[in-house]
């Protein structure tokens, strides 16, 4: 056993490329990763081999080298991006004589320390003990059998086995919670459905722009930072400009390469609002030289959720960092499938909420109802749907609403009020 060490922040980053050509983009990434999570990074190593070796990941010999390094700067935490089994975390930490993580437990850290919500730290508390379970043996090996002796032999559990015990229950404690915000989270939504709110959500690679975009759509003020993770609980906003519609937006957790598995179960409830909107923007750091291969990311991800046959509108965000002019790229029947913006400065955010305007009002109803004056009730709930854009007083002290409903709510409406909504161009005093 050895001393693990509290603070954990000066660190060596080991690269491994394991039968293929080193990628610039995911050490960069890496690093990146280890900055959001407060490391201060000492050492960089990076090792290539043609497969994995059983005991240490790497190579025997560039283990070694890599403790006599680490004992050299004084390291106090080792990162390898790859995905190490217990028994290589324990072997580099026996090796080594200081705590290993994997890429997996960075990922994990991180989003530690950015769950802001009840939901979200429960989430990452789940996460976490689902993927220490299995590496609990690490910090018990001098307990590993109970002790020999008069008064101590005997039937009862070794310390490991008490905290497997316990570590299960309070993983069935946590999913109980969880269950139980899925079903509020389903009621909002159904919610939603019976008003007939149409939503959208930001769908991304982390570090993209999501938030500053959400922000500037929304007015609203999340946290948006030049960081990975930055976001993770999900937000719900309206969004402005709408032309008297309720549309309401979600921004959500940003996506990454080789996401662990565990975060992906954990936080499947907040991935719903993703696969269960109506319209997605894929929001895209176009000055990011590596956009393309982080595009495939995302659209792999949302496979795994079930949400890559939802509606989606391309956003290529910081068209600034190049000097381009916001544009849209219309595909079939009109309709926009790409709007090149800059959320930081604002430039194209307009055409954005007009491409989501239009994408909502492509089955919608328009004109002037006319309403007697006994119609009240009739008359509140549209105000209340924001569906009246003008309203005019005639002689006999009915009304005319000018009204925009989406099909669905405006047939729902018409059953509702037992009542046909026949909608004209113009009032009869315009005739």
């Amino acid at each position: 056993m050895f001393e693990r060490p509290k603070s954990g922040e000066r660190a060596a980053l080991v690269q491994v490329d394991i039968n293929c050509i080193p990628d610039a983009a995911v050490e960069e990434e890496f690093h990146q990763l280890a900055l959001s999570a407060g490391a201060q990074i000492i050492l960089a190593e990076r090792f290539s081999r043609g497969e994995v070796e059983p005991r240490y990941y790497i190579g025997r010999g560039q283990a070694e080298a890599l403790a006599t390094a680490v004992k050299a700067h004084d390291i106090e935490l080792i990162i390898v991006n790859a995905p190490l089994s217990p028994s290589q975390e324990r072997n580099l930490e026996k090796l080594c004589n200081t705590r290993v993580l994997d890429r997996s437990g960075l990922v994990l850290d991180i989003f530690a320390q950015r769950a802001r919500s009840h939901e979200g730290k429960l989430q990452v508390e789940l996460a976490q003990l689902n993927h220490l379970a299995t590496r609990l043996v690490r910090g018990w090996t001098h307990l590993e059998r109970q002790k020999g002796g008069i008064g101590l032999r005997g039937p009862g559990e070794t310390q490991l086995e008490t905290d497997r015990r316990l570590l299960a229950a309070r993983i069935k404690q946590l999913q109980r919670r969880l269950d139980k915000v899925q079903k509020q989270r389903e009621e909002n939504r159904k919610a939603r459905i019976r008003r007939d709110m149409p939503t959208v959500a930001l769908a991304g690679y982390t570090n993209s722009g999501k938030s500053t975009l959400f922000n500037m759509l929304t007015e609203a003020d999340v946290y948006a930072q030049d960081q990975l993770f930055a976001t993770l609980d999900p937000t719900w906003r309206r969004l402005k400009q709408a032309g008297g519609q309720t549309i309401l937006m979600a921004d959500t957790v940003g996506f990454v390469s080789d996401l662990p598995h565990e975060l992906v179960a954990a936080f499947s409830a907040t991935l719903e609002e993703t696969a269960r909107a109506d319209l997605l923007l894929h929001v895209i750091d176009v000055a990011d030289p590596h956009h393309l291969e982080r595009e495939e990311v995302v659209m792999d991800v949302l496979k795994s959720i079930e949400a890559d046959d939802v509606p989606t509108l391309r956003v290529y965000n910081k068209i600034d960092l190049r000097g381009e002019a916001p544009y849209i790229r219309t595909g079939a029947g009109g309709m926009a499938e790409a709007v090149f913006v800059s959320a930081l400065t604002g430039a194209g955010v307009g055409l954005l909420t007009d491409a989501i305007v239009a994408y909502f009002n492509r089955d919608q109803k328009n004109g002037w109802l006319h309403l007697a004056p006994h119609e009240g009730a009739l008359r509140s709930a549209l105000y209340a749907e924001h569906a009246v854009s003008e309203e005019r007083i005639a002689a006999d002290g009915s009304q005319w609403l000018h009204i925009t409903l989406r099909e669905k709510r405006y047939q729902q409406i018409q059953s509702q009020y037992n009542r046909r909504l026949d909608l004209q161009t113009q009032t009869d005093d315009q005739e």
